[in-house]
């Protein structure tokens, strides 16, 4: 559907029935029944309206109707098309195409399209309203104090809600559809005249040169299609948000956004490990709070990868700790092998974090309560985990939920698995060796072109410190030199802000 057959004409035909003939098979007027062909008389001659029914506004349709009904022969004998589109039909988005193939897409994509007899062009009005849910906080980025709006599933308030944040000129949406049923709209977003152009000239070579049917998992299957490299790689190589803030925040530094349609999720791109280590809250706090809170989630993400396998290498060789740690290895190692013991937490902790998502909110606490109490001293009583198995593979756990990229904390879940096997087969040379082939794998990826590690590999010490350090709004004035923007500086000397525009008072004058 919307591909028409090489013997066809693509255009439109001067005879109004040769194109309903074509139009009523491809988009299948007759067998489904949420596409309509509406029959009009305007001035005079036959005329036929393409919609899909739950698109169209139904107050728009009806004024579109009652305005052609209007409309008489002199009106529109010279030009008629130029005077229905700028006299009579005077909604804010129309154009004109003779394409049939570009007709049946934008039906398809919920336009109204109009086509009279005798013309060999069509009206397409844009008069779409998709079903939509209003702006939420997203679930994942919650914040204590900051802007509630998230992104949704409607490419047109997405686009709108970073507008809102960025009102530069230079801010482009450029518009592309990829695949070739889904016809799925995708915005590509950036500053232009401080995003690298080469960088957004390959992502748009990559966005054009994907050849599929549809994208049923959008901003997912996008990723899989433009990141070479990345079907078993765990590490995330772009970044996901549903906040607008946050993507005002990249395109300001020079980054570039991917909107997909029917997905609450932007990507974000090109970034780095670092990128999914930082989180909203910390910009919403006093620098100094900002400070703690980025000292405390990293504390959490490395005890989420590091403090299984240090625990069970120093669980099962004692002798790697001083007297005065004695007391880290368990007392009593349970029926079932240590191993065994961390291999089973983990897989419970992934079971229990599914069966939440699967359950309904209002049964979600019970369950986690179950799981934490019932099944969790239940399992020590018995002997089949040590307790500190327990304490430890929940510190783990909740250092995963820590950080604040969802991809980033399942990857650093791998690499836990990873290093426990490692330390399990080979003891502490395994440890040291699995954390060595980590940091070397990293070291070696990139996303497009920039180096995963950075600003840690290569060293540049002004993004390090900047990332150590959450620095005030007033000392940030460079952006990151590695996505080569053509705007370096963020705070220009002496510049004085544009006051905003008061309201005119209006005083009275007693007269005496």
């Amino acid at each position: 559907m919307g591909q028409l057959d090489e013997k066809q004409s693509v255009y439109v035909n001067k005879k109004l029935a040769e194109n309903i003939l074509i139009l009523d098979r491809e988009l299948g007027v007759e067998k489904s029944y949420d596409v309509i062909r509406r029959d009009i008389i305007i001035a005079g001659k036959k005329a036929a309206l393409y919609f899909i029914d739950g698109f169209a506004k139904d107050d728009i349709m009806l004024w579109i109707m009652q305005t052609l009904s209007t409309v008489e022969k002199e009106d529109i004998s010279i030009d008629p098309l130029e005077k229905l589109k700028t006299r009579f039909i005077n909604y804010i988005e129309t154009d004109l195409t003779d394409q049939l193939d570009q007709i049946i897409t934008s039906v398809l994509s919920g336009s109204v399209v109009l086509l009279i007899d005798g013309i060999e062009q069509g009206i397409i009005i844009d008069a779409r309203e998709y079903p939509a849910r209003g702006p939420e906080e997203p679930d994942i980025e919650r914040v204590s104090r900051g802007s509630r709006d998230g992104f949704v599933e409607t490419l047109v308030f997405n686009s709108s809600l970073v507008r809102r944040r960025i009102r530069d000129p230079k801010l482009r949406m450029e518009l592309l559809q990829v695949g070739r049923r889904s016809k799925t709209d995708v915005i590509i977003s950036y500053i232009e005249d401080i995003a690298n152009p080469d960088l957004v000239n390959q992502i748009k070579d990559k966005l054009q040169s994907i050849n599929i049917d549809g994208l049923p998992m959008a901003e997912k299957s996008i990723e899989e299609l433009i990141v070479p490299g990345s079907y078993w790689n765990p590490f995330p190589r772009v970044r996901y948000t549903e906040r607008p803030d946050v993507s005002a925040v990249h395109l300001l530094e020079g980054h570039i956004l991917l909107i997909v349609d029917t997905s609450p999720s932007v990507i974000i791109l090109p970034t780095t490990f670092f990128h999914h280590v930082q989180h909203a809250e910390e910009y919403r706090q006093n620098p100094s709070i900002g400070v703690y809170l980025r000292w405390v989630r990293f504390l959490g993400i490395i005890s989420s990868i590091l403090i299984l396998p240090l625990w069970y290498l120093v669980s099962v060789q004692p002798e790697l700790l001083p007297e005065g740690l004695k007391y880290i290895g368990p007392e009593k190692f349970g029926n079932v092998p240590l191993f065994f013991q961390i291999i089973l937490v983990e897989i419970g902790i992934d079971l229990i974090r599914m069966a939440a998502i699967h359950t309904p909110s209002p049964l979600a606490t019970a369950l986690g309560l179950i799981a934490a109490f019932l099944i969790g001293d239940v399992a020590i009583n018995i002997g089949l985990f040590a307790p500190e198995v327990i304490l430890y593979g929940a510190l783990a756990a909740v250092g995963t939920f820590a950080t604040p990229s969802f991809e980033l904390g399942l990857a650093n879940r791998f690499i836990r698995l990873f290093l426990l096997f490692s330390s399990a087969l080979l003891g502490l040379p395994g440890f040291m060796g699995g954390i060595a082939i980590v940091f070397i794998f990293l070291a070696f990826m990139k996303s497009f072109g920039i180096p995963y590690l950075w600003p840690l590999i290569p060293l540049d010490w002004r993004a390090l410190k900047s990332i150590i350090v959450r620095s005030p709004v007033p000392i940030q004035n460079i952006r990151p030199e590695i996505l080569a923007p053509l705007d370096k500086t963020r705070q220009k000397g002496g510049t004085i802000p544009t006051p905003a525009r008061k309201p005119r008072l209006k005083w009275k004058k007693n007269k005496e």
